[in-house]
């Protein structure tokens, strides 16, 4: 469908056969962005890696630098024995609280492991703590920054009014990025205070590969944006995750005969004191497709990424003018002629 967003065309895709053809078949022609005026605080539709514009080195080059130093398969094994022992943690964090009979928050213990394994990957070290407030005030900031990008903003509808930011939401969305900045920046000074000392071994993380890169003077990736990237991994990889267990586990929770069969398949394949290891997921295709059936849906975007046709283009027989286009995922799948 064409709707017109204030002076914004807008078209939404409701289709998953169109929706193959947006992201796969003519995925270049619709594949640049159309910038929430939240994002540009701190120039971070500029700087972050989701807004920048796939025909800019800048982009070409960071993607190339994730691919091959970040989310290579060589960095994912090595950081396996992490991985594990968070989920232990949030294990035997779960077993204190049955044994002395109080609730667990899903959302808080899961924000705690997340939050935990991604600093751990990127400085060495556990951000997070149950008793501690910086927690608590991080997943605030973490949740209110997801709350300002999907908030429908004036500005985004009617550009004139970006000049005065009419529901102060940049202003906003700017006050969280100086936050998470900060909290940055104490980390990454002290890691090149450290670096700068005697006898100083590098600990192979990624900040210590970032940090690599730039003293080489690269110019695609400079301390702004790896500021800028960081913020991307912590805000997304945090939220996401925490958001779609809690899902998970409210369906579940509703839904006993399949809680029933997930814990069967479990005790059947597993056992019930072992722990599961990554490589028992083969192994669970009941609990694959519980989480399969959790992300169609509660997806973690229902409209994915605001993407941008810069020019008309023909798509399925419909001609797409220059506009906003919207792949609606949640209704996609609930699509009765498919589910």
């Amino acid at each position: 469908m064409s709707l017109k967003l204030g002076q914004i065309t807008t078209v939404v895709i409701s289709s998953a056969a169109i929706a193959k053809e947006v992201l796969q078949t003519q995925d270049l022609a619709f594949s640049n962005r159309t910038i929430p005026d939240s994002t540009k605080a701190h120039n971070h539709d500029q700087l972050g890696i989701p807004w920048l514009s796939i025909s800019s080195s800048r982009w070409r080059n960071l993607r190339k630098f994730c691919n091959s130093n970040l989310f290579t398969a060589k960095k994912l094994d090595a950081n396996f024995h992490l991985r594990r022992r968070k989920v232990q943690d949030l294990i035997d964090e779960v077993e204190a609280s049955c044994e002395a009979g109080v609730e667990v928050d899903i959302g808080q213990v899961a924000f705690r492991t997340t939050l935990n394994f991604l600093s751990n990957t990127v400085f060495s070290v556990d951000l997070a703590d149950p008793n501690s407030k910086f927690t608590k005030d991080f997943k605030e900031i973490v949740w209110r920054v997801m709350e300002l990008v999907v908030m429908p903003n004036l500005a985004d509808y009617f550009p004139l009014l970006r000049v005065i930011d009419p529901q102060r939401i940049r202003l906003r969305m700017g006050y969280c990025f100086s936050q998470i900045f900060a909290f940055l920046d104490d980390i990454i000074n002290q890691r090149l205070k450290l670096s700068r000392m005697t006898g100083y071994v590098p600990s192979g993380d990624m900040l210590d590969v970032l940090l690599k890169i730039i003293e080489t003077n690269n110019e695609d990736i400079d301390r702004p944006q790896m500021d800028h990237q960081l913020l991307d991994l912590f805000v997304v990889g945090t939220d996401s995750t925490t958001s779609r267990l809690e899902f998970a586990m409210a369906e579940l929770l509703h839904n006993r005969e399949t809680l029933s069969k997930a814990q069967a398949e479990l005790g059947k394949t597993i056992g019930k004191v072992n722990l599961v290891e990554e490589s028992d997921i083969a192994r669970l295709p009941y609990l694959q497709a519980i989480v399969k059936e959790t992300l169609r849906l509660h997806p973690a975007a229902p409209f994915l990424l605001p993407r941008k046709v810069e020019k008309n283009t023909e798509l399925c027989g419909f001609t797409i003018p220059g506009a906003q286009v919207l792949v609606n995922a949640w209704a996609i799948g609930r699509d009765p002629s498919m589910w």
